[in-house]
């Protein structure tokens, strides 16, 4: 029993860990962007993670991910790094860190719709009222941030971002597993590969940071690819799939505590009633019955 609540209670603190990294990296993105062009700076991030992730596989002998393995770890790196992180970092050169991560607090429940249109999971009441509910918070919250000027193509990137990181979830279910490590190592490899080629076409000027505020996102940034996924991992030998997805829904409150610590974001009450009703939407639609279904 005591060796049980230990492992419990480590759980807890991974998870918590998780929930602390997931929501300062959009704080942390921020400060990337501010010396570093945003899609040189996404390719800088995971050709380091990539790095460090490929001397683990090589030091532990850990085989690469191969045929469909191979072709299902580079779609994931498609989709949860390098479409994903394109537009998040793009987009967070014009958006709030709160605003970016209210909207992907939303993906348990965009891949639940994704997952219905093609037949995976069953669309239920519940999750037609979750997605109005949501649909009406992130009007609320665009709407907030329209009033500050920012191009609506930005808040679309950021909406795009999302949508592609919940893709990549629903990828890895078509195509054979192989060991997280290596499955991430050539994932972020090919995203480093892809925004590299971006930011040559998008003739963005190549440089390592001069400011330690810059190196210390970046420090941050690659130690979150790794660390994070490490421990989510872990958390997901111990705890449910729908336990382990309210990470996305808590990240947001790091985040607004972040923003507002470090890059003196102040959110309005419109926002922060719009992002009540994004996480209340999530909860019902995407959440609170799959809660039940585990217990």
């Amino acid at each position: 029993m005591a060796e049980k609540n230990n492992l419990d209670r480590l759980t807890l603190a991974a998870f918590v860990t998780v929930v602390i990294f997931l929501g300062v990296n959009f704080v942390a993105v921020k400060f990337s962007n501010q010396e570093l062009p945003p899609f040189w700076g996404a390719s800088l991030r995971f050709i380091l993670a990539s790095i460090l992730l490929s001397s683990i596989v090589r030091i532990r002998h850990i085989p690469l991910p191969k045929g469909e393995a191979f072709t299902g770890a580079v779609l994931f790196g498609l989709f949860a790094f390098a479409i994903n992180f394109g537009f998040l970092y793009w987009a967070l050169t014009k958006v709030s860190a709160g605003m970016a991560s209210v909207m992907f607090a939303a993906i348990p429940l965009i891949t639940l719709l994704i997952a219905s249109l093609i037949g995976l999971e069953r669309l239920t009441w519940r999750g037609i009222l979750g997605a109005g509910v949501v649909i009406a918070g992130i009007g609320v919250v665009f709407n907030e941030q329209l009033k500050f000027d920012i191009p609506f193509i930005y808040l679309g990137a950021v909406l795009l971002a999302a949508i592609s990181a919940a893709l990549s979830g629903i990828v890895v279910k078509y195509f054979p597993k192989s060991h997280p490590i290596a499955t991430n190592a050539v994932a972020m490899g090919t995203a480093a590969i892809l925004l590299l080629i971006l930011s040559v076409f998008s003739r963005e000027t190549f440089g390592l940071p001069a400011l330690l505020s810059t190196w210390l996102a970046l420090g941050w940034l690659v130690a979150s690819s790794i660390v994070g996924f490490v421990l989510m991992v872990w958390i997901l030998s111990r705890w449910s799939a729908t336990a382990t997805s309210y990470i996305g829904v808590l990240t947001p409150l790091v985040t607004v505590v972040a923003a507002s610590l470090l890059a003196g974001e102040s959110p309005t009450l419109a926002f922060l009633g719009g992002s009540v009703l994004v996480l209340l939407g999530v909860y019902v639609g995407a959440l609170s019955s799959r809660t039940s279904r585990s217990a």
